[in-house]
Parts: structure tokens; C-alpha cells; sequence
């Protein structure tokens, strides 16, 4: 028996001794198939959900260029909520500020108009 030693040494022996035991061999790979194919989008969720999972999905990825995540996450969308944002008549967020397209979203399907900064309830 070995007292007083613990068998992993630095945060990385422990990062990889966690992630081989409890991620998918190919995590990366089945989060960007899963972003590049046409089968994931936000469905029955909420939109809170939606982003989540997104999240989720981005960081296994490694997606990290603002544009690209907007573009994924745009795509994902329930169409109407897609076209409410890109037809904003002011306040649209930019194609780079998930933070802005995730705030829009979560709006309109709150039952809130966005302006500018505010928001007003309908």
C-alpha cells in the first residue's frame, strides 16, 4: 500500500486522467459534426437551452472566432426567431456579439421588443 502519495501529480496528469475516463475519445470531432451537420438546432427547447447545449457544443469544438459562433448559433434557431432579429428595425445585433444574438433571442421569445439597450414589454 502506498500511504501519503497521491497518484496524480500536476492539474494537468489530473485534467487528462478526467477527461480519459469521463469525455468521448472523439469529443471534438462529434461536437463540430454535430454543429456543421443540418440536424441540430433548437427544436422543442428553450432558448436557455438551446444556448446551453450550444455552449456545450462550441467549447468541445474549440470554436472560438466570434463570427463563426454567431453563424452556428444563428443557424440553430427557430426560423421565426432567426428573421424577427434580422429584421430588427434598429438595436440588431452585430454578426460577431453571441452575448447580443443570445439576448434577442431570449427576448422575443419571452415576449419582449427589443430597443436599444432596453427592453419593452409587450
Amino acid at each position: 500500500m502506498n500511504t501519503g502519495v497521491f497518484p496524480i501529480q500536476s492539474w494537468v496528469d489530473f485534467e487528462q486522467q478526467f477527461q480519459s475516463q469521463f469525455f468521448l475519445v472523439n469529443a471534438e470531432a462529434d461536437a463540430i459534426n454535430a454543429l456543421e451537420g443540418s440536424s441540430y438546432y433548437e427544436g422543442n427547447w428553450t432558448v436557455n437551452d438551446y444556448l446551453d447545449s450550444f455552449l456545450i457544443l462550441a467549447s468541445d469544438a474549440r470554436y472560438m472566432d466570434p463570427r463563426t459562433l454567431v453563424v452556428k448559433f444563428r443557424r440553430g434557431l427557430k426560423l421565426n426567431i432567426q428573421s424577427q432579429i434580422a429584421t430588427m428595425p434598429f438595436g440588431q445585433p452585430a454578426d460577431t456579439d453571441l452575448e447580443a444574438w443570445y439576448a434577442a433571442a431570449w427576448s422575443i421569445t419571452n415576449g419582449h421588443l427589443l430597443f436599444g439597450m432596453g427592453a419593452l414589454i409587450l
